[in-house]
């Protein structure tokens, strides 16, 4: 058997696993790279695999960076089934149309911006109609229920408290008749959240693949957050600001209008300050999937279903409204009136919310609020860092607002959280694998494994392969997986260099046709100066595509030293 890890393996997104067993090769999860340029381009490049040869698609929950690569992945030939839970399949509907949606979009907007410049026409990662007709191999499954995959594999889906349908996958493999069991963790949620249930422990494992989002990382006080965040309202509103809360769609904003329907329903102390605030989604995915979040209230937890039994609608209060036109979009940023305003995406990589942050960032009287994991590269990330002016729809925008993270409404476990979870194996796995993780918080959470249980997990880079004996647990190419990893690493390190020098050129090329009505250089200047940098940007360009080429051709070396086990 084999594990191949083609995304997730140097990051937080992209999450896609392969496992090779005989003649079946089936993937864990399929996601999309989040994160800017550097990010995106590795989602145009081939598949590690031949997708026709995928048997089928076992999907943990419905988040982009998990699933978001699945209609390219029938658009390049897959055809086998995609198996999730119920709730999920619910959640994939409006998730993969949204970001086929998005995708056309984006190619529309570079088309127009390069057909003055005269580019060649971009294709879009997939269209709304690839996403529509990769919807047909899903297979809904229950929690709890084992079935067979094929003749040799057999899955159940648990909970796994994350978001709404989100599994921790148990998967056995029979391979020359001995069998052995792997579990992945997808993204495991927090205990003591309002309307999941808590992730389920395993206790049995041969080999485990699990995140580790916030591995060198502990979460405030959830009532905390709460509380911050009710401040942050009150005292943005009573100057005259709004409130923008870039949420993701499925998840986070459905637990902000839970928290809110208690402050406003439940006539809390805050309740005076409140009652004249609106709260806006404008999100249509946000919208819709707070309908199916509805539809499936027998996944949720005994507070939250008591809830629903005393007649309150723990997903609606008074003040509650959902914006669903661009019209009344564009409205909420016309109206003067102070708001709160929950829009997506969460990284303000795409969607309304961008929007938003360009009419509101640059007003001291407004604040930004985050409420979720700010992946590297993205401009969520940039305004946490501090950055004091950022580019949106090719226009300079000054961050005078103030910037809010409240990490307690996070839906990943802490390191706490993570920790609980992998101690409550009875009997230590044969091997370990951490994914989905920035580099330090695996290692930080690595060493904190091997302190405090004694395992020797390995902290993954890049799209290594480990061959697993069945009998044994020996990992039989570790060194040369490590080896490849390391590289890997480092040709990431390079490209993500390549992407920020191209990112600074556009914005300088931009300053310079904003000179254009200057009376210090002459129009002869300054289209010298614009053909320097297009040269430059297009030698950026060629260097990034070169550094690919060279990585898809090189094999690391063979050691001479003997493999190790684990």
């Amino acid at each position: 058997m084999k594990i191949k890890f083609c995304g997730a393996s140097s990051g937080v997104t992209g999450s896609c696993h392969l496992i090779t067993s005989g003649e079946h090769q089936i993937l864990l999860d399929c996601g999309q790279f989040q994160g800017g340029k550097a990010q995106d381009a590795l989602n145009y490049e081939d598949f590690p695999f031949n997708p026709a040869e995928i048997e089928c698609v076992v999907l943990s929950h419905a988040h982009i960076d998990h699933c978001g690569r699945i209609p390219l992945l029938v658009k390049r030939g897959f055809q086998g089934k995609i198996f999730c839970t119920d709730a999920t399949a619910d959640l994939l509907d409006i998730m993969l149309k949204d970001s086929g949606y998005i995708h056309e979009k984006e190619a529309e907007w570079q088309n127009r911006k390069g057909e003055r410049a005269g580019k060649p026409i971009v294709e879009p990662l997939y269209t709304f109609q690839d996403a529509v007709d990769s919807l047909a191999f899903v297979e809904p499954v229950r929690y709890d229920q084992l079935f067979s995959i094929n003749d040799d594999m057999k899955v159940v889906f648990n909970d796994a408290g994350h978001i709404l349908g989100s599994a921790i996958v148990e998967l056995w493999v029979t391979e020359e008749g001995k069998e052995s069991k792997i579990v992945f963790s997808g993204d495991i949620g927090v205990t003591g959240r309002p309307i999941l249930n808590d992730p389920t422990y395993i206790k049995k494992a041969d080999y485990v693949i699990m995140e580790s989002t916030y591995g060198s990382r502990l979460h405030p006080d959830n009532d905390r957050s709460i509380k911050d965040l009710v401040d942050i309202i009150i005292n943005t509103t009573k100057r005259g600001g709004n409130v923008i809360i870039p949420a993701f769609a499925v998840g986070r904003t459905q637990e902000l209008i839970y928290e809110f329907n208690k402050l406003y329903n439940e006539k809390s102390e805050y309740y005076n300050d409140l009652k004249n605030v609106k709260i806006y989604i404008d999100s249509p995915m946000a919208t819709n999937a707070t309908a199916v979040f509805q539809r499936n209230a027998q996944v949720f937890d005994e507070e939250t279903r008591d809830f629903i039994l005393s007649g309150d609608n723990p997903l609606d209060f008074m003040n509650l409204a959902f914006t669903r036109s661009s019209e009344e979009s564009q409205h909420l940023n016309m109206d003067t009136t102070p708001k709160v305003i929950i829009s997506a995406s969460g990284m303000c990589e795409a969607g309304r919310v961008r929007h938003h942050l360009k009419h509101n960032l640059w007003d001291k009287k407004n604040s930004i609020v985050f409420v979720g994991y700010q992946a590297e590269g993205t401009l969520g990330k940039a305004l946490i860092n501090g950055e004091k002016s950022v580019t949106l729809f090719g226009e300079d925008i000054t961050v005078n607002a103030e910037i809010h993270s409240l990490q307690g409404f996070s839906g990943h476990a802490d390191q706490n959280g993570l920790f609980t979870w992998i101690a409550h194996f009875k009997n230590p796995p044969k091997q370990l694998f951490l994914v989905h993780g920035e580099e330090e918080s695996k290692q930080v959470f690595a060493d904190l494994i091997k302190e405090k249980l004694g395992y020797e997990p390995v902290v993954l880079h890049g799209n290594s392969e480990y061959e697993l004996d069945m009998e044994t647990a020996e990992i039989l190419n570790y060194r040369e997986a490590k080896e490849e990893g390391v590289w890997y690493q480092d040709v990431q390190n390079v490209r993500n260099q390549l992407s920020g020098i191209h990112m600074n050129l556009e914005h300088i090329l931009y300053n310079a046709d904003l000179a254009m009505g200057g009376k210090n250089i002459t129009e002869e200047q300054l289209t010298h100066i614009r053909n320097i940098m297009q040269e430059l940007d297009k030698a950026t360009l060629n260097l990034g595509e070169a550094v690919t080429e060279h990585y898809n051709k090189f094999q690391p070396p063979e050691s001479e030293e003997p493999v190790e086990s684990n």
